[in-house]
This record gives C-alpha cells, structure tokens and sequence, in this order.
C-alpha cells in the first residue's frame, strides 16, 4: 500500500496518525516550481482574459451600463481606481511568481482577483474559478521554500520541508477538475454526441478523418475521447505505472484545447499542473542534469532540504547496552495547533469540493435548462447554446404604450439571455434607466428562444411575466422558468435527415412552442421563398397583413409572404413542432454574380473571352496587386471577398515562424496598451488630468496598431474605428 499509495494503513487508523501523514515532511522543488509557473501565468492573464488590455471599455465610467455582480452592492470603483486594482493584482500575481513577499504577494492577488470575478458573473467560466481558488490555496501554503526571494532574503525558510497536505489540496483538486468533470459527461447529450458536434469539422481533427467519417469522430474521438480523458486523468497521472501515458493523454489534450477555444491560459495552468503529481524531488533531479555554469541562476539541486516547523517529524529513540543493542522505537510525534489546523483544512476543502458541484439543490434560484450558478460545477463543454430570436418589450407603467427595445441595449454582455438571475438584474436595471427617456414605471418582457445541444429552438422564460415585478430568490426554483422540452430530444436525428436533404441554399429552423402561446415574426425581404411545415401539434397561421388565418395539422405547410409579419399559435394541447424553410433569395443571386464574374475573369486572364469588356467591368482584369475603384457594386464587393480570400489563404500557408512572429506582434500591442494606459491612469491619480490635447496624444499612442504588411481597402474604415476607439478611451478617462 505505501509502495502504490505512498502512506501506510496505520497512518488511517487515528486522528493523530492522520495528522501526521499529512504534515509529513516533503521536498518543496516541486510546489515550488509550480508556484512560480502559476504566477507568471497569471501575471499573463491580467493582460489577457482578466482584461487589462481593454479596461476602458470593460468599466464605462458615467455611461448607463447594466452589470451582473454577484451581490448587488459589489460596483465597480471609477475607472482610474479600477486599474490600480489591477496593478495590485498584477503585482501580487508577478510576487507570487517570484516567491517575493510571499503571503503578502498572495492576498494581493486573491483579493483583487476574487473582486473582479465577483463584479461580473457574465465572465464567469470554470477555469477562471479555478485560478481563484489555487490563489487561495497558494495563500496557505508554504509555496516560497524553495527557488524564492524570500528563501535568499531568509536563509532560515530556504530548502525547508513542506508538509504533505500543501501537495494534497493541489493533487486532489486537479484530480476533481478532471474526475466530476467526465462525470458531467455522463450526461446523454455528450454521450449521443450533440454537446460539441461542430468541433469536428476542425482541422486539428482531420487525421482522425483519414480512417473515420465526421460522424463517427465527432461521436468517438470529440465526445467518446473526451469523456475517457477526464474519467481517468486523475487516477492516470497519480500511479506510478501510469503516470507516463497520463502525461502523454493530458498533455496533447491540453495542446489540442489551446486551439479549439478562447480559453487564455487554462491549457498551460493545466499542463503545469501536471508535474505535481510526479515525485516532489523531480526538479532537483532534471536541473541535476544541466551544466555546472548554468546552476547558478537554476534552482537548488542539493538533496537535502532543512527541517521546517511546519512538519511533524517522527523521533527516533535508541537504545543500546554493552551486550545487546535493541532497534530504534518510533516516538508519537508532538502535533502543534497548526498542524492539526492545516489537517482540518485539507479534509475540510477537499469534501466541499466534492459537494459544491453537487450542490444546486439549495441555490435552487440559479438553476435553469442547467444547473447552478456558472463555473464551479466543472460541467465544461457539456452544453451549447444557439439563440434564434431575442425580443424585449416594454410597457409604459402610467401611458400603457408598449415600445421594444434593441436586445442588449445598456450591457455589454450577452450571457444574460440563458439565466434567471441575470434576467432579473437587467430588467431591474432597464427599469431604472427607461424613465430618462420619459417612459414611466415600465415593465419589461423577455422573448427569447434558445436551442441547447440542438433542440429545437423554444423559448426559455415565459413572455408574458413582466420580470420588474416577478419574485425570484437564489434558494427557490425559478417560476418563470419555462421547461426544457426533452421529451422532443429524439427528433435530433430526424433534423439530421431533413438537413442532408436540402440544397447548399436552402436552410431552415426547428421551432418548438408551448400551447396557449404564439411566435410573432418578420421574413425579411431577401427571404423570397420562405415556408413554414408542421412536425407535431396544431398551429394556427395569421398573415397580419392580409388578415387570413390558416390552421395546419402535421405534414401540412404554408408559404409565409415576404417582407411582412405573421403570427404562429400553437392552438393544440401539447407544443407544437414545426420549421422554417427558406432561402436567401439575395445571397443566392448575389453568389450567382460571384461565380459569373469570376468566370469572365478567369477568360479574360487566360485569353479565352474575345468581346471587349464594358468600363464597369475594366476592374476585372487589374493586376492582383493594383488598387482600382470599382463603380459597380457588385464588381466592388466582389474584388473585396477576392482580397480577402487571398489574405485568408496567405495567411492559412504561412510558415511557423511567420505565424509565431504575427501572434508575439498581436500579443506585444496588445499588452502594451494595457501597461500604457495603466501607466495613463496611474498618473492620473497621482497628479491629476492632464490638458485635453495632452491625453488626447497619450490615448492615441497607446492604442497604435501594428503597421499592415498589405494596404487593404478597409483601411479607411480601420482608421474610423481606431479613431472610434480614441475618443472612447478619452472620454472614459475624463
């Protein structure tokens, strides 16, 4: 057991015993070098996914912006003060790197990154979670023994032991990011394939489709490979035997996420997770290995690391006479409070962890299609969401006069239209800034249909409910809430059949409504020949225009006119089924230009087309790298997706090191707008605004992009939008 395990049964069999074996002493090397990875990632992530970068934009100082914090009182503080929380926070995260000022670095980090992640729960995902609980658990822990500053600055911390639980709160957390992770996919919709179908039709898949159909990758590889990974990441990467192929597994996976999603640095914090399970003397052996020289500034190899009074050490009692001598007896150790504490700890931590993302049950208020609040349920890629139609509709309090309002009007986010709570807080927040504009105690309406996992289209939250006035609470279910109608789920497949039916430009829309209710819609005049076909149920068709209602029973259809309104009842008891079929008539044309034009260019260029072409086509026929204006908008658009294609192309034919030389350019304009509007701010505050013309100059400088290899034709419109882009900045920071 000690051999597979690493502890003894008898180290189980008392409270004391337990207490031991988790402040047994441990080589610090490997802790401490991931607390130093951890930090530089994190130092990273302020630029990036934090959003230092794109602060001005994010906290809109004076502008009617509706937020989503966690507790209503949490606000953000003015917008110069806003970078200060993040310079607090960058410096904690680079001290924690460091191992400078350990405790301190760590609090500033977590106290700073805990405010911001509870400021905005529409930024709330589960590695961002996770970021702010290894913060917490670094905070307790001894991270800064080894290859620190303060192991120079205080010989006596330097090389000392750690105890064992500071290895076993991070093992064991990672082992639960991975574990109830494969456990959430478990779920049916995962494991029929419908979670992340799109994702195979990735490059990064296509090895797997020399052997393998796009069906059966996105079933086996996508959703069979992932869930495999997850369910035996942890016990892969703890076992000896294992541990190797678990690296390999996690470690391509991780690589393979990195270009699949915008998920900032989750694929590196992961994968630097990875080397704590190995042997905690790992780094003293693989540095052991580099020249003599290079030891200097690499961290200590020497084998031996200090006592520390954190850890329990056994003491050793022997005895000997001149005859015989008796083996050494192992004394109890003395436990300190601290140990017990950090014991306590570690169990304490470790079974919340493991109840929290089973815990929806008491905040019942947040739950909705999916469970809980959003990120601490490791649920990740279980659930996609589409959304078809997004209505919201007011109704003057004293007047009675209804009027709609653009979906998104004062936020910035769009993560509200899927949960309650969110709901909540932006319908109260609209009730507060409507009255400016003269519309008086409104109340607010929500449409909004929503397809999860590819269902059918339905709606989410019930229209009729002003949400003003509706009761929610976070320990209650949400009686607004509409039901998932699973009961349809089967019809996916059927979907799958009708699609492969279609032509390229054809497409269409799977809608599902509940009785008593009806779709309100608008086809746009570029839908020419758009239908509607009953699946299951009994609706009712009103063309409001002609004032004709239509009533149609399943496998029956209407051609619904273009350029008007029509309302869909479902009139039957159960909900009704039914889709859209239509086609862009002006894209269609549109395209059928395209192909025609691009004809007579490729006639033109190899000598083939013998009639004199018009002036409005002359453009045709210019060199590749000629810029011309083209008079004819057709001629013109059609240039412009030629441009870009060639662009596109170029692009995807580069070479490594041009595409590594274009990401570190973006990267470096990127984080260089964030420290010079920070430092903007930072002076701000300490001397006050500068004169217009003066900021004006500093805001314009941060935000200068990259010069372009290429003129492009947008360029007018680029330097619009960076113009755009300054004046935002400034009026921000007055």
């Amino acid at each position: 057991m000690e051999t597979i395990f690493g502890f003894r049964r008898e180290d189980l069999t008392s409270w004391n015993s337990l207490v031991a074996l988790l402040n047994r002493p441990t080589d610090p090397a490997s802790l401490g070098i991931f607390r130093c990875l951890f930090g530089l990632l994190m130092a990273i992530d302020v630029t990036q996914e934090r959003g230092l970068s794109h602060l001005d934009y994010k906290y809109l100082d004076g502008a009617p912006v509706c937020r989503f914090p966690l507790f209503n009182f949490l606000q953000p503080l003015p917008l110069d003060w806003m970078y200060l929380v993040y310079v607090v926070m960058f410096l904690g995260s680079l001290g924690i790197m460091l191992g400078c000022f350990y405790r301190l670095s760590c609090l500033m980090f977590i106290s700073t990154y805990w405010y911001i992640f509870f400021l905005d729960k529409t930024a709330w995902n589960n590695h961002s979670y996770l970021y702010g609980l290894i913060g917490f658990q670094l905070t307790l822990m001894n991270g800064n023994r080894y290859w620190s500053i303060d192991g120079l600055r205080r010989p006596s911390i330097r090389n000392a032991h750690v105890p064992l639980w500071n290895y076993t709160v991070l093992r064991t957390q990672i082992f639960i990011v991975y574990f109830i992770a494969g456990i959430k996919k478990l779920d049916a919709d995962w494991v029929e394939g419908y979670s992340m179908s799109y994702l195979a039709h990735h490059w990064l898949f296509d090895p797997f489709k020399v052997i393998l159909p796009v069906e059966l990758v996105n079933l086996l590889v996508v959703h069979g490979g992932g869930l495999f990974l997850d369910l035996t990441a942890g016990y892969l990467l703890f076992f000896d035997a294992t541990r190797p192929y678990g690296f390999v597994f996690v470690s391509y996976f991780h690589c393979m996420n990195s270009q699949l999603f915008s998920i900032g640095m989750f694929s590196y914090t992961m994968l630097a997770t990875s080397p704590l399970f190995c042997y905690p003397d790992w780094p003293r052996r693989f540095f052991g290995r580099f020249p003599a020289w290079l030891r200097a500034v690499l961290p200590l190899t020497l084998p031996d690391p200090q006592p520390s009074t954190s850890c329990v050490y056994r003491e050793i009692n022997s005895t000997s006479t001149e005859r015989q001598e008796t083996p050494p007896v192992a004394k109890a150790p003395k436990l300190r409070l601290k140990h017990k504490l950090g014991a306590i700890f570690t169990i304490l931590y470790i079974l919340e962890q493991f109840f929290l993302p089973y815990s929806h049950f008491i905040t019942q208020g947040y739950n909705n299609w999916t469970n809980g609040l959003y990120g601490y349920s490791w649920d990740m890629m279980v659930h996609s969401r589409s959304h078809q139609h997004v209505k919201i509709t007011y109704k003057d309090g004293k007047t009675g006069e209804i009027g709609y309002l653009n979906p998104g009007v004062f936020t910035q986010s769009r993560r509200w239209k899927d949960h309650g709570d969110m709901l909540k807080q932006y319908a109260t927040c609209l009730n507060q800034f409507l009255p400016r504009y003269n519309i008086s105690d409104p109340e607010i309406y929500f449409d909004i249909w929503v397809s999860i996992n590819e269902r059918f289209q339905q709606r989410i939250f019930d229209p009729r409910v002003d949400v003003v006035r509706a009761d929610w609470s976070p320990f209650r279910p949400n009686t607004w809430l509409m039901p998932l109608l699973v009961d349809l789920s089967p019809w996916r497949s059927k979907f799958q059949e009708i699609e492969g039916s279609l032509d390229n430009q054809t497409e269409i829309v799977f809608i599902a409504d509940f009785p008593g209710l009806h779709l309100e819609n608008f086809v746009s005049e570029d839908l020419g020949n758009t239908s509607i076909h009953v699946l299951q149920g009994k609706v009712n068709v009103e063309v409001v225009e002609e004032k004709k209602n239509y009533t149609l029973q399943p496998g029956e259809q209407i051609k619904v006119p273009a350029g008007a309104y029509h309302k869909v009842y479902t009139v039957s008891e159960n909900p009704s089924c039914y889709m859209y079929v239509y086609v862009n008539t002006t894209e269609a044309a549109l395209q059928e230009n395209f192909t025609k034009l691009f004809e007579l260019q490729e006639r033109v260029r190899n000598g083939t087309e013998t009639e004199p072409l018009p002036p409005e086509l002359q453009p045709l026929v210019a060199a590749e790298d000629e810029e011309v204006n083209a008079t004819d908008p057709i001629v013109q658009l059609f240039l412009k997706r030629q441009r870009r294609m060639k662009e596109v192309k170029k692009r995807r034919e580069a070479g490594v090191l041009e595409r590594l030389e274009r990401f570190a350019v973006k990267k470096y304009y990127t984080i260089r707008r964030g420290f010079l509007m920070t430092a903007i701010a930072m002076r701000n505050l300490a001397v006050g605004l500068p004169p217009l013309e003066q900021l004006t100059r500093e805001v314009a400088f941060a935000n200068m992009k990259a010069p372009q290899a290429d003129a492009c034709p947008s360029t007018t419109f680029s330097s619009h939008f960076s113009n755009k882009e300054l004046m935002v900045s400034i009026n921000m920071l007055f």
